[in-house]
Parts: structure tokens; C-alpha cells; sequence
């Protein structure tokens, strides 16, 4: 069994644009990729940093306030207020960096049409595997740039080299590689320096997840759009680790994809929590017992709950027998 990997990220992005007309933002998916899209809001923020962990946002920057907050209360009760405060003043060297260059790529790309919009972008993100004393290893860094929705130069970090896509970004990269210090430093920042805060910041997480409460966990079945069929599923919500194990057991045997078995996947909630939902279809004839196991090691929960068509019936005799006891 592999040990858990935890991953820190790091998104910055300047959006340039003179008028309101298009709100430029982006989504990340498993840390990796990240996506631009319009929107019809005339909301406009030409400057936003945030810090990622585990896909997770906990802290943000952007131009208009132009101060890092914690955005994970772990993480404003474990980080004390100068590491805010230097934060801050670092996320506002960078904006005015990002402001200076992305004029320079519009130059470099000829593009002097003011009135459209265009975005820069940078990620850095390291990853570290969690050994059995504890501390972390690095695994694997990343600092990637990305102008207007296409990439644009990232760094190498096993041949210490930077990698230019586009013959655009060419003159960029011949400075970069010719920059042994600048070189050394993001190698040094993604192997050492991010893993250092990685490990900080899942630290002070996990302290806060013990505190964290257990999730809910339901079972219950529904109509199919089968006319012969009932859909149980197992629900686990309310749990911040995404780190959990659903089974369903027909009889004690877990069930899998060949059985029909679906799964949503780790999905957020609308308060910064998760959701699991499994499901899978059965004859309303099916009297066999049904049961929902979920394993949160996170919050060292280890829940099972049961369904059967009898208890079904049961349930369903017992609320028909209520009503009519009631109309009486």
C-alpha cells in the first residue's frame, strides 16, 4: 500500500483588461490543470493569488484588498500574524511584477488591441509522500507559466532547465537558463522551501481534523426510473479529509462496478466539507441485507449501517399504521 501524497499549490493571475466587459476566473482540478472561462459578471479583480492544499483554498490575495487572509481557520490559528504580514508584501511585489511582464508578453505577442482581455498566469506546486516516521518526502515540483489559456514556459526541475512551448516564450527562457541563481533558487524553493510549508500546513490540518466532526453517514433506498427496481445508496457527507473508504455489502460481500455499483466521488459541499455518494440498482424483490460501511481515518470513524427490504416494509407499515391512527 502506497504511502498518502499531499500536494501544495500555488495560483497567480493577472488579468489585463481596460473596460468591463469580461470577468476572467479559473478552476483547478486534482492540482493540476486550470481553466479560463468567461463570464457575464462586470466584476473585475486584475490581480489574484491563492494557496492550495489538497485542492483545497487556505489563503487568498487579491488587488483590491491587497492583504493575504487565511481562508481554512486552522490555518489562522497555527500561522502567526508576521507570516501574514511578510505573505502580504510578497503577493505585492508579485503584482507588480506580473503588471510589468504581462505588458512585455502583449508587446512580445503584438498585441495592441487594448480592448481585449488577456491573462497570465503562474502555478507552483510541490508534492510530498508521507513516510512512516511522519515527515514528508518530496515527490514532485512545478513552477508553470500560462498566457491567455495556452502554456507558455515551465521549469524542468530534473535537468534544471527551463521548457519553452511557444517560440514566444524562447526569449525567456534563454534568460532564465542563463540565470544560475534564478535556476538553483526555484529548484531549491520547490524541493525544499514548499516542502517545508507542505508539511507545516498538513500538520496544523490534521490538528484541526481531530477536532473535525465524524461524517453523517445514510442508507436508504428509492424509486428507479426501473419500474422493477429500487436504488439504495450510501451516503457519507459532512467530513473535511477526502481521504475515505464507502463500501456497500450485498449479504456481507462488497459490491463493485460489476455488480452495477456507481460512485459520485469526493465532491465539495457548499461549507468547505465533502460528500460521497454510492449507489446501485436492485430487484424491489430483493430481500437480501444491504449495508453501508465507511471508513474516515481522518476522524477515526469506522461506521456500518443497514438496509433491507424487510425493514423496508417495516418502515413503511409502521408510518401508514401512524397516519391512520392519526386520522382517527
Amino acid at each position: 500500500m502506497g504511502w498518502e501524497v499531499s500536494s501544495l499549490i500555488l495560483i497567480i493571475q493577472m488579468n489585463r483588461i481596460n473596460f468591463c466587459r469580461l470577468f476572467i476566473s479559473f478552476s483547478v482540478t486534482t492540482g493540476l490543470m486550470w481553466l479560463a472561462h468567461p463570464s457575464s459578471s462586470c466584476v473585475f479583480l486584475p490581480f489574484t493569488a491563492m494557496g492550495l492544499l489538497d485542492g483545497r483554498m487556505i489563503d487568498y490575495y487579491d488587488s483590491e484588498n491587497q492583504t493575504k487572509v487565511p481562508k481554512q481557520e486552522w490555518m489562522r490559528e497555527h500561522f502567526p500574524a508576521d507570516y501574514w504580514g511578510k505573505g502580504t508584501q510578497s503577493r505585492r511585489i508579485k503584482q507588480q511584477w506580473f503588471k510589468v511582464n504581462i505588458g512585455i508578453l502583449m508587446e512580445r505577442m503584438r498585441q495592441n488591441d487594448s480592448a481585449s482581455p488577456h491573462v497570465l498566469q503562474w502555478m507552483v506546486r510541490c508534492e510530498g509522500e508521507t513516510q512512516p516516521n511522519g515527515a514528508l518526502r518530496f515527490v514532485h515540483g512545478m513552477s508553470k507559466y500560462n498566457y491567455d489559456g495556452n502554456d507558455f514556459l515551465s521549469f524542468d526541475d530534473k535537468s534544471r532547465v527551463w521548457v519553452a512551448p511557444v517560440k514566444e516564450a524562447l526569449p525567456s527562457k534563454t534568460k532564465w537558463d542563463n540565470d544560475q541563481v534564478l535556476k538553483e533558487y526555484t529548484k531549491g524553493y520547490l524541493e525544499n522551501e514548499c516542502i517545508d510549508w507542505l508539511s507545516k500546513s498538513v500538520t496544523s490540518e490534521q490538528k484541526q481534523l481531530k477536532k473535525a466532526p465524524p461524517p453523517d453517514v445514510y442508507v436508504f433506498a428509492k424509486k428507479s426510473r426501473v419500474e422493477t427496481n429500487l436504488t439504495v445508496t450510501c451516503l457519507a457527507t459532512g467530513f473535511y479529509s477526502k481521504n475515505i473508504i464507502v463500501r456497500i455489502r450485498r449479504n456481507g460481500r462488497v459490491l463493485t462496478e460489476d455488480d452495477g455499483l456507481s460512485s459520485s466521488g469526493v465532491l465539495p459541499n457548499n461549507d468547505e466539507t465533502f460528500q460521497r455518494r454510492d449507489h446501485v440498482e436492485i430487484l424491489k424483490s430483493d430481500l437480501s441485507k444491504f449495508s453501508c460501511e465507511v471508513v474516515h481515518e481522518a476522524t477515526r470513524v469506522d461506521v456500518v449501517k443497514t438496509w433491507s427490504k424487510k425493514l423496508f416494509l417495516l418502515s413503511l407499515l409502521l408510518i401508514i399504521t401512524l397516519f391512520l391512527q392519526s386520522e382517527q
